[in-house]
């Protein structure tokens, strides 16, 4: 998953060096499996998933069938009944595993502040 950096502007997708995956994130990611529907901005088609990882900056669905790199899209994220919702970018896909979501910016303040809740649990949580 590619993130924003902190001064706003895009992070490069990973880059594929010698084999491995650069991680070149801006924001730490969190193992977070939730309820996810992912809406095309275009067409209104929608799937549900499930996250694997989520960070402030996106998070990555897990999907059989993920959508098509550039699409826009509407994430919806659902946790113990308190939903974020954000917009987002597909920014890359791995057929038949995935999608990375890059979230827009700014996510509004009160998304946000469910995002950065789960993502302080978490960190409290992690060792």
């Amino acid at each position: 998953m590619s993130d924003l950096k902190p001064d706003g502007t895009p992070d490069p997708v990973p880059n594929v060096t010698s084999g491995l995956m650069a991680d070149r994130r801006s924001w730490p990611r969190y193992p977070l499996i939730v309820l996810a529907n992912v809406t095309l901005a275009e067409s209104g088609v929608s799937l549900n998933a499930r996250t694997s990882d989520v960070s402030r900056g996106g998070c990555y669905i897990d999907t059989l069938q993920p959508l098509e790199k550039g699409s826009n899209v509407l994430v919806r994220l659902t946790q113990k009944g308190e939903i974020f919702e954000a917009r987002g970018t597909i920014v890359y896909v791995s057929p038949g595993l995935g999608m990375g979501v890059q979230f827009h910016e700014p996510v509004p303040a009160l998304q946000l502040a469910i995002l950065d809740r789960w993502l302080a649990s978490l960190a409290a949580a992690s060792p």
